[in-house]
């Protein structure tokens, strides 16, 4: 239980700090998006207690506007993943036979995909060409982003959701449930659903770290979010040639993303606890 209390302070903290991010700019003064030249570089102040980035522009500002997009995109792609993986997990289980072969052959075919150079392929194509926000716009950018991830995050989540719905519609208590006539809708909302609830849940929070992790990796390829909306990934790119010069530059984003990580990952670590 501590480590899960721990892991939700973590993040609650860092999800209020988000939502303070124009309360923080307007107090200190500073425009996270405009350039400043004759601020580069500051190092920590009382005026900008981060220091400043190449362009001059308050990097804690930035931090906080930037964990709005971290948080959203990892958050998003996370629930989406769990949704598709325990629908087609769930689908799986209940329906066997060829419905359950189908589902899993292609969780292998994904599985078996290389994922990393498949999601730089993704994020490099344009959703404007179908309509959709392009790329630069961050609405565009998070959506391209949130959907890439879901599409290669669910087959963990779908083998978790069959296994747990497999053992469940073995017990006797859902078997009885059939044999006093209980139609499927209820046995599936009543008995097999809250079954899957605790793995799902685990594989939910730590898929969040994950999507973090990869919306940061996409970010410092310059596939991700594009400037100059900040995510962290896009601040750890452009400060790679500041380590020595101005350290603070690499140093704030990168602890945002290992707190935010070590959050996620003491939250799953509790669940998985509590549930077992």
């Amino acid at each position: 239980m501590m480590r899960l209390r721990l892991g939700l302070l973590l993040l609650g903290l860092l999800a209020v700090a988000a939502a303070a991010a124009p309360l923080v700019a307007d107090a200190l003064g500073h425009d996270p998006f405009a350039p400043d030249l004759l601020a580069r570089f500051e190092p920590p102040s009382a005026r900008h207690p981060l220091g400043t980035d190449d362009l001059g522009r308050d990097i804690l500002t930035r931090l906080l506007y930037g964990a709005r997009v971290s948080l959203a995109v990892g958050l998003a792609a996370a629930l989406a993943a769990a949704f598709i993986g325990t629908a087609a997990g769930l689908v799986a289980a209940w329906r066997g036979g060829t419905a359950d072969a189908l589902v899993m052959r292609f969780a292998d075919f994904m599985l078996a995909l290389p994922a990393l150079p498949l999601l730089v392929l993704l994020a490099a194509a344009d959703p404007a060409r179908i309509g959709l926000p392009g790329r630069g716009e961050a609405a565009g950018d998070v959506l391209r982003i949130v959907v890439i991830l879901a599409l290669f995050g669910w087959v963990g989540v779908a083998r978790l959701a069959r296994a747990a719905a497999l053992a469940t519609f073995s017990r006797d208590h859902v078997r009885a449930a059939r044999a006093l006539g209980a139609s499927e809708g209820r046995i599936l909302r009543r008995h097999v659903l809250p079954a899957l609830l605790p793995p799902v849940a685990v594989a939910t929070a730590l898929a969040v770290a994950g999507a973090i992790l990869a919306e940061s990796t996409l970010s410092f390829l310059g596939l991700g979010i594009s400037p100059p909306a900040p995510s962290w990934g896009n601040m750890l790119a452009n400060a790679q040639e500041l380590v020595f010069s101005a350290p603070w530059a690499a140093v704030w984003p990168g602890l945002a993303i290992m707190a935010t990580v070590a959050a996620c990952t003491l939250v799953a670590d509790g669940l998985r606890r509590r549930g077992s």
